[in-house]
């Protein structure tokens, strides 16, 4: 009644359909009896796993990601067409394909769908559009669009674009957001996609294991297990691969010995090994032969695995009849697997990657993915060739040689950092680079599973997730790959977009107009179901289950003020953190892992930055000392011990905390040999000698970093107090160094953990984010059912904001700092909105009515064309096909033969003079089949066209044939009601186009809500901070809500806005910057921005970001006052035009960019005038352009405006949205 429960009851169903078939055929009475009783017996099992069957999960409590693999590709490409309404005519072109081999999704034709409004504007932009941020969402990436510029050495490189990325993820956002609100909202789909998602995901009902029936022969009579450790090793034997993920001081030592040792009396494998901390093999040893005085155990030292011994101790592990082998983490990893081993691994990955390769290239067509495929293949065999190269032959016993066929591995998350391929990119989180020490664990693993069937691997550790949630993953790589492989989540971008995601976050760039991101692997979903499938190998035990007999713990965080000299070093962090932000020092010289490296070294002791600083008497160290020196003064009778955890400056020849901690407890009459470095101990059986004189009080205060005193550790026996100096980086490090004596065996029954912080500096900070670390681990790694969602843990180093909150002491700094970015990432959001809804404006006044038109009017000339053509000669069929011939008139003489109309009019193709080339219409010269005929020679490529023409134009070209010239003409006319029916689809997806548009135009910027709240907080956080100016500038210049008055008046007679003055400083947050004018150049690929600085009193003029030209107001340079220049501003105002407010100085265009105004008022570069620039074909598909290539729809002329009619846009803002509402009003064009 557990496993896989839908699977059981498929396997029964086919038992019932069997059955019931072969009692229709029985006539046997007494074999018809015994089979309805098996029937009876199948139902009734039916019936009982119908009951235990997982609760099936509705849609409600489901999260589905955009990228999630369960997700049938035709669903995504049924949104994809849904979302951008795409055109039934591109449809046939666009299609979604997934590579199950490389786990990449491709969409196919991109760039097929060039005019819809949904795909450049809503949901795209206008360097990347919708179907290429489709494509990106769906592989799990961040868009990123980059420019190519060339270098001083005239080389190009690849510059990422900002603000063009900026918009592009925004843009995924949205697409996202639509993905969400879709997917479920169908019916039939919801249905499906539920019943799909319970069958994969939630099928599988926990196995409860009781060891309480187990013997144990041989176990030390002595020692009685505990209810939970009997149950693990129940479901060690029982259950398959194991990972004993049990609270520290759970007991998993003599779990794991009790699996082995009853493993092989039962029978079930022959010889075990057991792969601990190197610092514990023998401890490990001893424990062993406590539990079992009477087993056959081989124990490594460190000598054995010298180069020497190595062979000798593997042959003994090979040749010997042991019931456990024990050695050290370092040593397993020098025990090779086999060459042949490799190869066969290695090989069987390129012989599955060329059976896809066959695969997509005879069925599929996906030559995106075999290129894919033939790049991971080219790795692959690049890796055997070294393989081969680099093996070097010592006849040392290899692992499949030791005859091993139990494997345990304690403290299992030593083995975390496993290389994975993800198409994610730099995503914190994701280990991508290859650990030797985790591959080759992989590789035996592998082995085991094969020679054992997937039950061959005990795996133990208290803190399986450690710093990120993805390690569940590896855990699952590790024990649980087959599983993987059948719910078709080997792919770690398979897994993470089922139960995962990444966040991108922005920040400012150093001069405040760009940004930069950071992504991590931060969010988790769908969490029950994830961990239902890890607790298929996974027997988690908590604190709150076991109900062990430790000690109680009381923990005291001890807070310290920091000194003068300590506020003053954190304010140069926040100076070298400006320095690392503007590049203004070199990554290798300084960067935010050393400032947050040093701040920590700062709030451990300040000598620690200069061992020449003051000693400060309640600095934290020596508040600690203090507090070990009382404590070991109390209980000097019991003789009780005391653990100090730092693991910053160790013992050294140089100034360090340990020496300093010791000196002073000397001094204060601490005896000497009670106080010991962990450092000490050169091996392993120097380090046990130290921890027996800690179990006995004979050394009571003993230092050590966590690394070399944390997990493994038995010293509990007398501990009394503990003490955090400095803060680690990972929860499992807290939990590490307080399992140390919260642990059994403690005589103590009540215990201390004592937390040091140093106020207002880096500790404090990191102490908060270890604890949130914490909590959401907690609500995964639990014996109960786990949240929905939660967040990632991993993080390494404070961001820029933290450093500067944590430098001032003041958290609303980082507040300031994010809202500065979010603000400016709002208002940049919001201008691209209003951008593309000026656009569609234009085209819902302009373009589609004289497109719609045009069609309508093209469908008549088509539909008269068709009915005018001259029908070809009723010819008998045995006449050849040349017989069908009509006449061609040519120079008004008409010819009825096909060969010799073909040769004269070849005569006066040749004769047609080049100089007519720029003549539209060509030279007329003749008729045929009732349509004029002209000939135009094109002069770019070379060759003659002809123009057939009745009431539309048709157009071709000409060949050097006689009869292939005639031919040709008839295919024209000929194909005439395919144009036809193609031009009917266009105007039908143009007007589909138009209501689109008339719909978009309508919205609103929909975070408006949001960017009102966030310039207001920001407002209110600046006046907290007084960084803002304005309140200071009102107070002294009360003319200044005068002139706020004025700018409110002439942005509402301009724009047809109705802005209110009380909202002037919540629409212009900072004075300095007043947008009053925008627009573009008339072909749209230069902005024209105009701001006003009311704190300097300048008016500025940008193109495209760049500072062009600058305005001072000044009333009297003999008395330049701000009340003067302000009522100088406040006049001005008053006789703004806009067409003057975004003119360019064509000089200093030329200065500041290198480039001229042309006639039609657009921008150019003089160097490149001659480029076809407009011929050259869009590259949608590539990650990167030429930042002067502009998308383009086709390569027709089109008509140009005039650059006032364009400067005037905003003015006549008016009479458009008078003109949309009109349209709005009216009947669809066409209907």
């Amino acid at each position: 009644m557990s496993g896989n429960i839908r699977d059981k009851i498929e396997v029964v169903d086919s038992y019932i359909k069997n059955i019931e078939k072969e009692l229709g055929k029985e006539e046997n009475l007494e074999d018809s009896k015994l089979l309805k009783k098996e029937l009876e017996e199948l139902h009734f099992q039916k019936a009982k796993l119908v009951e235990v069957m997982p609760k099936a999960l509705d849609a409600s409590e489901i999260t589905v990601r955009m990228g999630a693999t369960w997700i049938p590709e035709q669903d995504y490409k049924k949104f994809m067409f849904d979302l951008l309404k795409t055109p039934v005519s591109s449809r046939w072109n666009i299609d979604i394909k997934y590579s199950d081999f490389t786990g990449e999704y491709r969409v196919e034709g991109k760039s097929s769908d060039r005019d819809n409004d949904l795909a450049s504007f809503t949901y795209g932009t206008n360097r990347v559009n919708a179907y290429k941020l489709i494509e990106d969402t769906l592989n799990l990436r961040d868009t990123k669009v980059f420019d190519q510029v060339e270098d001083s050495d005239g080389k190009k490189k690849s510059v990422l674009n900002q603000k063009e990325t900026m918009l592009a993820r925004s843009k995924q956002e949205m697409i996202k957001e639509e993905f969400k609100s879709w997917i479920f909202d169908d019916v039939e789909r919801r249905n499906r996609l539920v019943e799909d998602y319970n069958e994969r995901f939630n099928s599988i009902r926990q196995r409860e294991y009781d060891g309480s029936n187990l013997t144990f022969e041989g176990m030390n009579p002595e020692i009685e297990l505990r209810a939970h450790q009997k149950d693990a090793i129940a479901r060690g034997l029982f259950g398959g691969n194991t990972l004993l993920a049990h609270e520290v001081g759970a007991g998993k030592t003599f779990e794991m010995i009790g699996i082995a040792m009853e493993s092989k009396r039962l029978g079930m494998s022959n010889k075990s090994m057991f792969v601990v901390p190197n610092h514990i093999v023998e401890q490990f040893g001893r424990e062993f032969n406590e539990l079992y005085p009477g087993a056959n155990v081989l124990c490594a030292t460190e000598k054995d695995f010298t180069p020497d011994r190595r062979k000798r101790f593997c042959s003994r592990i090979a040749t010997g009849s042991f019931d456990a082998v024990i050695i050290g983490h370092s040593q397993f990893e020098k025990i090779p697997i086999s060459k042949e081993r490799q190869e066969y691994e290695l090989q069987g990955q390129i012989d599955e990657i060329i059976d896809y390769i066959d695969e997509y290239k005879r069925e599929r067509d996906q030559r995106f993915t075999v290129k894919q495929l033939e790049k991971t293949k080219k790795k692959l065999e690049t890796k055997l060739e070294k393989l081969n190269a680099d093996y070097k032959k010592d006849d040392v016993v290899t692992f499949e040689e030791l005859g091993v066929d139990k494997l345990f591995v304690d403290e299992a998350h030593a083995y975390k950092n496993l290389y994975l391929f993800s198409k994610m990119r730099n995503v914190a989180g994701i280990t991508s680079t290859d650990s030797q020490k985790s591959s080759d664990m992989l590789m035996k693993c592998r082995y085991m599973d094969e020679i054992t069937n997937n039950k061959g691997l005990v795996f133990a550790t208290g803190t399986p997730v450690s710093n990120s949630m993805a390690e569940l993953y590896t855990m699952q790589r590790y024990l649980q790959y087959d599983e993987l492989k059948k719910m078709k989540l080997q792919h770690f971008d398979s897994w993470a977009s089922t139960f995962g995601e990444t966040i991108t976050a922005i920040e400012l760039n150093p001069e405040g107009n760009g940004y930069r991101s950071k992504t991590r692997f931060a969010k988790f979903y769908n969490l029950p179901e994830l961990m239902n499938t890890v607790k298929g190998f996974m027997d988690i035990k908590t604190a709150d289950v076991l109900n062990l007999p430790t000690p109680i713990a009381h923990y005291e965080t001890i807070k310290t003020k920091p000194t003068e000299e300590q506020k003053e070093i954190l304010e140069t962090f926040s100076e070298r953190a400006d320095k690392v932000r503007d590049k203004q020092v070199d990554s290798s010289v300084d960067n935010m892992l050393l400032i947050t490296n040093d701040g920590k070294k700062m709030a451990l002791d300040q000598r620690l930055i200069n061992p020449l600083l003051p000693d400060d008497p309640n600095s934290k160290v020596n508040t600690c000392i203090k507090n070990v020196f009382s404590i070991w003064d109390k209980y000097k009778d019991k003789k009780s011990a005391q653990l100090i955890f730092c693991d910053m400056s160790t013992p050294s020849s140089d100034f360090n905390i340990y020496d300093d901690i010791k000196t002073k407890l000397i001094d204060m009459g601490v005896p000497e040999n009670e106080i010991e470095f962990i450092h000490k101990a050169k091996n392993n059986m120097e380090k046990d000698a130290i921890f027996d004189k800690v179990r006995k009080g004979e050394i009571r205060v003993l230092l050590g970093s966590t690394q070399k005193m944390g997990a493994g550790t038995n010293a509990q026996d007398k501990l009394i107090a503990i003490h955090d100096l400095d803060i680690p980086w990972r929860p499992a490090d807290l939990s590490q160094r307080a399992g140390r004596i919260v642990r059994q065996g403690n005589e103590n029954k009540e215990v201390h953990i004592f937390r040091y912080v140093t106020e207002n500096t880096f500790d404090a900070y990191l102490f908060q984010t270890l604890e949130n670390k914490q909590k959401y681990i907690s609500q995964i790694m639990t014996s109960k059912t786990p949240v929905r969602v939660a967040e990632d843990v991993d993080e390494a180093t404070l961001n820029y904001a933290e450093i500067k909150a944590l430098a001032t002491g003041n958290p609303l700094i980082k507040e300031k700092m994010d809202l500065d970015v979010e603000v400016s990432k709002l208002k940049m959001l919001e201008s691209n909105f209003k951008s593309n809804l000026y656009k569609l404006e234009d085209k819902v006044v302009k373009f589609y009515p004289k497109e719609i038109e045009r069609l309508k009017e093209r469908i008549e000339n088509l539909k008269e064309d068709i009915k005018n053509v001259e029908p070809y000669r009723d010819v008998d069929k045995n006449l050849k096909e040349d017989n069908k011939f009509t006449s061609l008139i040519i120079d008004g003489k008409k010819y009825i033969d096909k060969k010799i109309a073909g040769e004269f009019l070849l005569n006066k193709i040749k004769g047609v003079k080049i100089y007519r080339e720029m003549d539209k219409d060509g030279e007329k010269i003749g008729e045929y089949r009732n349509f004029d005929l002209s000939i135009k020679y094109d002069s770019f490529f070379n060759k003659y066209n002809f123009i057939l023409k009745g009431k539309g134009e048709y157009r071709g070209e000409f060949g050097t044939d006689e009869i292939g010239n005639i031919t040709r003409m008839d295919n024209v006319l000929d194909k005439l009601p395919e144009r036809l029916e193609n031009t009917i689809s266009k105007l039908k997806d143009t007007e589909e186009q138009f209501q689109t548009a008339k719909i978009e135009i309508q919205k609103t910027f929909p975070q408006a809500e949001l960017l009102k709240d966030k310039t207001l907080r920001l407002a209110e956080v600046n006046n907290l901070l007084d960084m803002g100016k304005s309140e200071d500038i009102s107070q002294d210049n009360p003319l200044l809500e005068e002139v706020k008055e004025e700018l409110i008046d002439f942005l509402n007679r301009e724009y047809d806005e109705e802005n209110r003055l009380e909202d002037f400083d919540t629409i212009f947050p900072d004075l300095t910057d007043i947008g009053i004018a925008y627009t573009t150049t008339p072909d749209e690929k230069h902005e024209i921005q105009v701001s006003l600085d009311l704190i300097n009193y300048k008016m500025n003029t940008y193109v495209d970001k760049n500072l062009i030209d600058s305005f001072q107001y000044t009333y009297d340079p003999l008395d330049a006052s701000d009340l003067k220049e302000l009522v100088q501003i406040k006049t001005s105002i008053g006789f703004w035009d806009f067409s003057e407010l975004v003119s360019v100085n064509e000089e200093k265009l030329r200065e500041v960019m290198g480039l001229e105004i042309d006639d039609d008022g657009n921008f150019y570069d003089p160097l490149s005038k001659d480029m076809d620039l407009d011929g050259i074909i869009d590259r949608n598909d590539a990650d990167f352009r030429d930042s002067k290539v502009q998308e383009i729809g086709d390569f027709e002329m089109k008509e140009k405006t005039s650059i006032m009619d364009k400067l005037k846009g905003y003015r006549e803002n008016l009479a458009v949205n008078n003109n949309i509402k009109e349209i709005n009003n009216s009947e669809p064009c066409g209907r």
